[in-house]
Order: structure tokens, then C-alpha cells, then sequence
């Protein structure tokens, strides 16, 4: 491994030489022999800031050091603003061996574009919709550019698997190799990517007919340090003029740790990261000190956005952003001194991304997580009683630092609607093309192998009626008039969208605006602007969902994330209540993360756990609301609600706890018992209830049968749903044995 280098092309060694480095990581020494083989697709998965770039581009472009014509390495990433950082990084490499670096987005200059079209050569650097563009609009011309093209490398793919985006990805690759005559003659694929759970399965996610092997490249060896502190914050029952507010409380303490330094603080919702920042940069100026607080989020024009972002990296002034998601991925922005996470994290695969961002050139890690919780008065929801977003925060710290896991992708869905994108996408890219070549490329060898011939045909048929495309008598499908009008606008080389907004009105009053997309029934019960409302109506033609006041007990302050928490953090979360103890062991020692504050507020919780006996039970009634406690992730949870309400219950989940208002919990079993003996009741029979299933771009033209199935698919799972009512059924049925001898 010490003379690993030695394999490199030499002006290659002399860039290692001239930054001063003494060795190669480990992870750029094994990577170097599968890159230049050329034979193998490679998976490289290592912490922020580990060389996982180098580690590819070493290689890779040694390997094409001397190709005089055609691209020789396409790099593709999620985001523009990690096109440009990678440009820049490339700049002195490319430079010493007179390689042409490319970037090709929508905000790249023309003139570097207009370049490499009349030479084609070195290393292009695009988005997967550019990628599309070009293919459709400039098929002859890509077929051409890319003849001598070598590898194809993949940044941030963790952010890829699974989505919509994801399969486009794939699609588009699987196209590129079908236009350049290599589907038998594969063009290798490197994945870069910081988190990613089960990498064995990985390999199936980056190339899904196997028709290359993949060599997984991880990295054993870390010398990173984490620092880590919990911090609970409590939100007064009773606001006063004079009281400082829970939010006020975060804010000084942010103030305080962050002015002066580089920092990130991640407030997951839009509105959370504007309050944040503004209020933050009020406290700079009434203390007449220079705003060191800035946004960053998906609604702020892209000067604003960029403008932070070459400040972080510059570090010539102190900036802390306040961010939604935005600054999660691997942007360059220089050495950040800490990242702060205000209310629970969405995931843990999200939180580990997050922690890399700070840490780096050698500093420890440092996060710090900000949790609030309610004060307790005798009205207190049980997720409150049971203090659950700073637990889910604390299991998800112990899942990650002691377990080192995080969730694995949901390899289960359809993708119809990025189905439907591409079918679009292959006539246009083609003039037209019949359709056994179309399904035997997207489906039969491509990335939509869930996808029968059934529906492959239902969808065609549907596309045909809404005159999306049209069969010539030779049986050639070409673009219909809405075809041409959808893929002729510069809009359709996307295939993801920001969920919708729904306004949310009770009478005449209009509450605020919902993103939908996650489960909303009529009938079920939710928390908006701090109380319960049951949903009467979802009007999906003027986007509104109707409420009404509902009565029950004081609304919980954590009703979830938003996004699916998975059965793992659940079942964390549960033993950790059992337990009575959320440190994380290492060695012989168990390490205290929480301050005081938050101390309190677990025993609380954990004190709640045990008084209310829930170790032994899953069931429960408070006041006039049915409780059941499943301890299963989203999806499942989100099932037994839609069965509850399908069988007439006002029901509701909340941090994965279901409440059934004004109903008996025996009532509840009983409903629980027939969807266990009911085997007839199927996730689109739940799916077919939800007035709103239109989520992704391009849902809206699907029919209604497919899209029914793909949102079964990716908001229900009865099945496992069903194992799990068994099981609790049958540990009460014990328990009660137990008592009555």
C-alpha cells in the first residue's frame, strides 16, 4: 500500500508531491488498482473529508492522461454548487496535465460549453438533468463526444438511492450505454458517498441488472474525534409578556456559541431557518456587532444562496447559516467549527451527513443537538409525558455512534411517475420507437424491474387517451400533442418537484400551508399551529384541506419529523425507555452527552414509562383517547391509522403513537382483531381512500390504478403491519393470563 502511487501516471506523483502529502489515505491506495482496471464498477464509502474524491480521480485520470479525443470521465452530482466546488478543486490537477475540465449546467459558461462541443475531450462535470437535456436534444452529438469515455463516477450517491431522482440517474446511464452500443461492453461506475447503510446491497442500487461486479471500498481506519451535547430546552405552559420563550432561550445560546467561529445549524422546516436567522441577526444588531447570521434554504434566490456559501468557504468572516437540508451534502465549505442541530433530526443516515460537515482538516467533530420539549401540566399528550423528540433524538445519536447504523434505502418502490418521464424522454431522445424496445430497456434490463408487462401496457394505454403519445401504423409510438408540449419545455428535464402546498382552512379562517406529502386522510386527526384539528375535506383541485377544531387533550409539540422514521429508531427508542438509560457505552465506561435540562426531561420520561407500566403493554386508555403504543417505523404505523380510519375511527399518530379520540381502547382491538383476520384488506384499498396521492412530478397523468399501487408502495406496508397487530395481540392475551391466574 506505501508504494501504491507508484502505479499512477508520474505527473500525477508530482501533484501528490507538490501538496505536501506524505502518503496516500488508505482509501485512495485501494481504490487505485480497480479504477485502473477499468473492469469493475467501484463503491468508495468514507467519513467527510476522507479523499474519496481523490481516491477516484487519481486513478481515473491517470487513466486518461493520454486520450487525445472524446470525454474520457463523466462526474455527475446532485447538486450545481458541487459542480462548481469539484471544477475548482480539479483546476491544478487538469492544469498540470493539460486535461480539459468542463462543468455543464445551467449556470455554466457558455463559453467553456461551446469548447468542449467543438473538442470533446477530459472531464465533463454534469447534473443528471443536463445529462437528460443533452441526450434528447443532442443525441448524435453525445454518441459521438462519448465513444472513448472511461468512467462515469457518481458524487453524493446516498443522495440518489431510492428516489425518484435516483432511478432517472439510472435510467439515464443505462440510455448512454444503450446510444453508445456498450450495454455488453459496460462503461465502469464509481459511487462516492458518505453514508450509506448495508453496503452489500448497495451494488444492486448503482447498477441494477449486475452486468459488471462492484469491488466496496471502505475506509477501517478513523482517527476522527466527536464531541457531542444534548441540550433540552422546556416551553412554558403559561406565555407571558415577560417569560422568554423556549425559541428565545435557543436563539441566546446560539448567539453564544456560534458568534466568531464557522458554524452550521440545521432547523429542518423553512419557517424554523427564517425565524432563526432573523431573530439572530436582530440580537447582532441591537448589539451593534457586524450579522454574522445568514439563511440558506430552496426558496431564497440562488445570489443569496451562493453569496453564503462563498463566504463559508472563503472564511475570511465568521458566518454561521441557519439551513434546511441545503447544506447537508459535500459542498466545500471550508472548515466549519461546529454543526448544531434545533429539533430532532429527520433521519440518521441525514444526521451523519451533518456531523461530517464539521471536523474537518483535522479538527474533532463537534454537534450539538437543541431539543425542546412542553412543560407538563395534567392535559399533557402521552408523547409529551413521554418526552419523545428528545428521546428520538438520543437514539438516533446511540444507533449512530454505537451501532453505526443508519437506514438503508427503500428499494421497494414502483417510481411510475419518473417511468412515465422516461418513456417520454426515449421517444423524444429517438423520434419514436416501439414499445416491447421501450420496456425491454426501461424494465426488463433497466432500473424499473418492479414493473410487470401489465402495467407497463396499462401505462402506455393511459398515455395514449390523455394524448400523451401516439402509435404510427408501422407500431412506432411517437409523442402525442401534450407529449411534445410537456417535453418541449425546458421544465420537464426534472424529474423531482417540490411537494405541494395545501392551504389549510377551518370555516372561512385559512391556518397556514402544509407541504403534502406525507399521509393526509379525511377523518384523521393532526396538529397544526399548536392544536388538533380532524381533517372533513382534501380538495385536490383548489389545493385546500378542510379541519375542524377537534376536542381532546392538550396536542402533543412533537408530532414527528415529516419524513418516515424507520422500525430501528423506534425499537431504539423503546429500549432506551425500558432501559431507563440513553449513554452510549464505550469500552467500559458509559458516556453522559446531556446537560442538566435535558437530564430532567428524560427521567421524566422514563419515570412516565414505568409509572404507566408501557414495558408490559401497548395499549391504553387516557381520558376519552385509545392509545396505542406500536414502537414500529412510519410506514407501518401509518398503515394501522388508515385501517382505523377505514373501520369509521378518528384516529391520529404523533412521534409514532396512535390516538383514537372519544373511543374505547377495547373498541380499538376489536377493529385491530379483524384487520388481523381480515386478509382481504390491501394497501391500495388504503391507498384508494387518500384524496391526494398526485406526489410526484409527473403522478398526475398516471391512471389511477398504477398510482394507487406506487402509493401503496411508498406510504403502507399491511403485511408487516399485520405480524406486528399479531404480536401485540398476542402479548396482551398473555399478560392477561398472566394477571387472572
Amino acid at each position: 500500500m506505501i508504494d501504491a502511487h507508484e502505479k499512477l501516471d508520474l505527473r500525477i506523483q508530482q501533484w501528490i508531491f507538490k501538496q505536501g502529502w506524505d502518503r496516500l489515505r488508505e482509501i485512495q491506495c485501494l481504490a487505485i488498482d480497480p479504477i485502473l482496471s477499468g473492469n469493475t464498477d467501484v463503491l468508495i464509502s468514507a467519513s467527510t473529508a476522507a479523499g474519496k474524491t481523490e481516491a477516484f480521480f487519481l486513478p481515473a485520470i491517470s487513466s486518461i492522461a493520454d486520450q487525445v479525443s472524446g470525454v474520457g470521465i463523466l462526474y455527475i452530482s446532485p447538486l450545481k454548487a458541487l459542480i462548481n466546488d469539484q471544477d475548482r478543486r480539479l483546476e491544478s490537477l487538469s492544469d498540470l496535465l493539460d486535461i480539459q475540465v468542463t462543468p455543464w449546467h445551467g449556470d455554466s459558461p457558455q463559453g467553456r460549453k461551446n469548447k468542449l462541443k467543438r473538442n470533446p475531450s477530459g472531464i465533463m462535470l454534469i447534473t443528471p438533468e443536463s445529462l437528460e437535456s443533452l441526450l434528447i436534444r443532442d443525441s448524435g452529438w453525445v454518441k459521438s463526444a462519448f465513444q472513448n469515455l472511461k468512467h462515469i463516477v457518481i458524487d453524493e450517491f446516498h443522495a440518489f438511492i431510492g428516489t425518484e431522482r435516483g432511478h432517472h440517474l439510472l435510467s439515464l446511464l443505462h440510455r448512454l450505454e444503450h446510444l453508445l452500443g456498450r450495454l455488453n461492453a459496460p462503461i465502469p461506475r464509481t459511487a462516492l458517498s458518505a453514508t450509506l447503510g448495508d453496503l452489500e446491497s448497495v451494488p444492486a442500487s448503482l447498477r441494477p441488472n449486475k452486468s459488471l461486479t462492484c469491488k466496496i471500498i471502505k475506509q477501517t481506519q478513523s482517527s476522527s474525534t466527536l464531541k457531542m451535547q444534548v441540550k433540552g430546552y422546556i416551553e412554558s405552559a403559561v406565555v407571558t409578556d415577560e417569560a422568554v420563550t423556549a425559541e428565545q432561550s435557543v436563539c441566546n445560546d446560539l448567539y453564544g456559541l456560534c458568534r466568531g467561529g464557522n458554524h452550521l445549524v440545521f432547523a429542518n422546516s423553512r419557517s424554523r431557518t427564517e425565524s432563526i436567522a432573523t431573530t439572530l441577526a436582530e440580537m447582532c444588531e441591537s448589539n451593534t456587532v457586524p450579522n454574522e447570521f445568514f439563511p440558506h434554504h430552496g426558496s431564497l434566490a440562488k445570489e443569496m444562496r451562493e453569496t453564503l456559501e462563498a463566504r463559508l468557504q472563503q472564511d475570511q468572516m465568521p458566518t454561521t447559516a441557519v439551513c434546511t437540508m441545503t447544506l447537508e451534502l459535500g459542498i466545500d465549505i471550508g472548515k466549519v467549527n461546529s454543526v448544531v442541530q434545533v429539533t430532532a433530526p429527520h433521519s440518521i443516515a441525514s444526521l451523519r451527513q451533518r456531523m461530517g460537515r464539521s471536523g474537518r482538516r483535522g479538527g474533532a467533530s463537534i454537534l450539538r443537538m437543541l431539543i425542546t420539549e412542553a412543560d407538563l401540566t395534567e392535559k399533557s399528550s402521552i408523547v409529551d409525558k413521554l418526552r419523545l423528540e428528545l428521546v428520538q433524538s438520543l437514539a438516533m445519536i446511540r444507533l449512530l455512534v454505537a451501532s453505526k447504523w443508519y437506514e438503508p434505502a427503500d428499494t421497494s418502490l414502483y417510481h411510475f411517475s419518473t417511468l412515465l418521464h422516461q418513456v417520454l424522454a426515449l421517444i423524444a431522445q429517438w423520434g419514436g420507437i416501439r414499445a416491447d424496445q421501450i420496456y425491454v430497456l426501461l424494465c426488463k434490463d433497466g432500473p424499473f424491474q418492479q414493473v410487470t408487462v401489465t402495467h407497463f401496457k396499462d401505462l402506455l394505454s393511459h398515455m395514449g387517451k390523455v394524448d400523451l403519445i401516439t402509435q404510427l401504423g408501422s407500431g412506432e409510438l411517437v409523442l402525442g400533442f401534450m407529449g411534445e408540449k410537456i417535453t418541449n419545455h425546458y421544465t420537464f428535464y426534472a424529474v423531482f418537484k417540490t411537494p405541494e402546498e395545501f392551504r389549510i382552512i377551518t370555516g372561512s379562517k385559512t391556518l397556514g400551508t402544509l407541504p403534502v406529502d406525507s399521509l393526509i386522510l379525511e377523518g384523521q386527526h393532526i396538529v397544526f399551529a399548536g392544536k388538533r384539528w380532524v381533517v372533513e375535506l382534501v380538495d385536490t383541485d383548489k389545493k385546500v384541506i378542510s379541519v375542524q377544531h377537534a376536542k381532546g387533550g392538550k396536542p402533543p409539540k412533537f408530532g414527528g419529523s415529516g419524513m418516515a422514521v424507520h422500525d430501528v429508531v423506534r425499537q431504539e427508542m423503546l429500549k432506551i425507555l425500558e432501559e431507563g438509560d440513553y449513554r452510549v457505552q464505550v469500552g467500559e465506561q458509559r458516556i453522559e452527552f446531556c446537560d442538566a435540562v435535558a437530564q430532567a426531561l428524560f427521567k421524566e420520561g422514563a419515570d412516565f414509562f414505568k409509572t404507566a407500566k408501557l414495558e408490559s403493554t401497548h395499549f391504553l386508555q387516557y381520558g376519552n383517547t385509545a392509545v396505542v403504543l406500536p414502537w414500529a417505523g412510519d410506514k407501518v404505523v401509518n398503515t394501522l391509522v388508515a385501517v382505523l380510519i377505514h373501520k369509521g375511527f378518528g384516529a391520529g399518530a404523533f412521534a409514532g403513537i396512535i390516538e383514537v379520540e372519544n373511543t374505547l381502547i377495547d373498541d380499538v382491538i376489536g377493529a385491530l382483531k379483524s384487520f388481523r383476520d381480515d386478509q382481504t384488506i390491501s394497501a391500495i384499498d388504503l391507498a384508494d381512500a387518500i384524496a391526494e396521492k398526485a406526489i410526484d412530478k409527473f403522478d398526475e397523468y398516471l391512471p389511477q390504478e398504477i398510482l394507487a399501487k406506487g402509493y401503496a408502495a411508498r406510504a403502507f406496508d399491511v403485511e408487516k403491519a399485520r405480524v406486528l397487530v399479531k404480536e401485540l395481540l398476542m402479548a396482551r392475551f398473555k399478560q392477561a393470563k398472566e394477571v387472572k391466574l
